[in-house]
């Protein structure tokens, strides 16, 4: 991995991007649901459109397939709390896989001695619940969670943050993103912005439209044929 060496830090989402949590998450809603009597028939592909744009979407298009939830419990952060509940239940019963490539790419930055930072919505303490079970995890020594700045994705708030703290004022930043909220919060940066997601996932056509925008469908999918370069950049 040659091309690693044209960085001098490297970002990461968290979910989505380096662990397969994105259906523990979607189950975890499914879970809540039932919970309050609902059944949530959505597929995932559906979840994926409603949680992935804006902050708000999913919790509005659960209280429009259900209104009557919203009557029976207006106040969404009870709701998310019972969530994230269920989320750590499904975590505590199983293994979250890493994704593909994930492993190699996080060793190679580990042997060249490159920093690397995750940039997260989720908590801390869900955080260090999945590390557990994955210790490749820990190899990366600077993690920014939810605990740590005020402004959720799309705002650029997280990355912008990593960037000040980790970065020196020449070095070259790379980041990862696997959704189109954190997509967006890394390109109002000045890290060169990687998508990783699904060639079938709905908003890719749009996305990668940026000339910007590297897209990978996995980490597995970068060689050095076609790694992203600094010199590339428009």
């Amino acid at each position: 991995m040659q091309w690693i060496s044209h960085y001098q830090l490297f970002l990461f989402d968290f979910d989505g991007l380096l662990v397969d949590t994105e259906r523990l998450h979607f189950q975890a809603y499914i879970n809540m649901c039932l919970q309050r009597g609902f059944s949530l028939k959505w597929n995932f592909h559906r979840y994926s459109a409603a949680a992935h744009h804006k902050s708000t979407d999913l919790r509005d298009q659960i209280y429009a397939e259900f209104p009557e939830l919203y009557a029976i419990e207006p106040d969404w952060s009870v709701l998310y709390e019972e969530k994230r509940l269920q989320f750590i239940h499904l975590i505590e019963n199983g293994i979250v896989p890493l994704m593909p490539g994930a492993a190699n790419l996080l060793l190679a930055l580990q042997e060249a001695d490159i920093k690397r930072c995750v940039v997260t919505h989720s908590a801390n303490s869900l955080i260090q619940r999945i590390r557990k079970q994955n210790p490749i995890l820990d190899t990366i020594s600077h993690w920014i969670t939810r605990e740590d700045y005020t402004n959720p994705k799309p705002h650029p708030e997280c990355y912008q943050f990593a960037i000040n703290k980790f970065s020196q004022p020449n070095d070259r930043v790379i980041g990862f993103e696997d959704s189109p909220r954190g997509l967006q919060a890394l390109l109002e940066t000045t890290a060169q912005p990687i998508l990783i997601c699904p060639p079938d996932s709905s908003y890719l056509e749009k996305l990668i439209s940026n000339p910007r925008l590297n897209y990978y469908p996995t980490f597995d999918a970068i060689r050095e044929d076609n790694a992203p370069h600094p010199d590339n950049r428009l």
